[in-house]
């Protein structure tokens, strides 16, 4: 039985978090961050991930897979040249949901994967707890966007994951568990 809760839990993190970056801030259809063709770049100089030229690394896929630090390696990971080519995480739908799936599994230091917090395999360090980041969905939050969205309050955007989240956990028949905002939460890395 605990299995089955703990699928359920994970689904509703992942759809929750896949159905904000379609329905909030992006376009075609969940695929392209709106705007993201005429934004910034996304672009932070690294000897490992270097950047293209003229090539663009803004949010695509179901989590909206944003800068090169994170192009480069999800594409190493699925076998896809994505800082070469990034706009292929918007154009195919499997490189799509691989790099959203990669993604949600990977611990990017200091950040845990958003799996091992739905699954409460994260503990928080002693950092973490000062910095109010405790197991829950807004932890989720933090790792996938916290430098927007987190430790300055109520914010729309994160209200919006909370809703989608508590309806998929609804519609699953599980429970929201404790802590789904990141409003007091200091992102990480800060």
């Amino acid at each position: 039985m605990r299995a089955l809760a703990v699928v359920a839990m994970v689904t509703t993190a992942f759809l929750a978090a896949a159905v904000h970056a379609e329905q909030c801030g992006s376009q075609a259809g969940g695929a392209e961050e709106n705007g993201g063709a005429a934004g910034p770049d996304y672009c932070q100089q690294s000897a490992q991930w270097p950047c293209a030229a003229g090539k663009k690394y803004y949010g695509r896929g179901p989590i909206q897979l944003s800068y090169n630090f994170n192009y480069g390696p999800a594409g190493q990971a699925i076998g896809a040249d994505l800082l070469g080519d990034p706009d292929l995480v918007a154009s195919d739908a499997t490189v799509s949901f691989d790099t959203a799936f990669w993604f949600w599994m990977t611990p990017q230091s200091p950040k845990p994967s958003c799996h091992a917090v739905a699954t409460g395999q994260w503990t928080p360090s002693a950092d973490d707890q000062a910095a109010g980041r405790v197991p829950g969905y807004g932890v989720i939050t933090n790792i996938i966007n916290g430098g927007l969205e987190c430790g300055h309050g109520e914010d729309d955007r994160v209200a919006d994951r909370i809703g989608f989240y508590k309806r998929y956990c609804d519609i699953l028949g599980v429970s929201y568990g404790a802590n789904l905002d990141c409003y007091s939460q200091r992102p990480f890395g800060s």
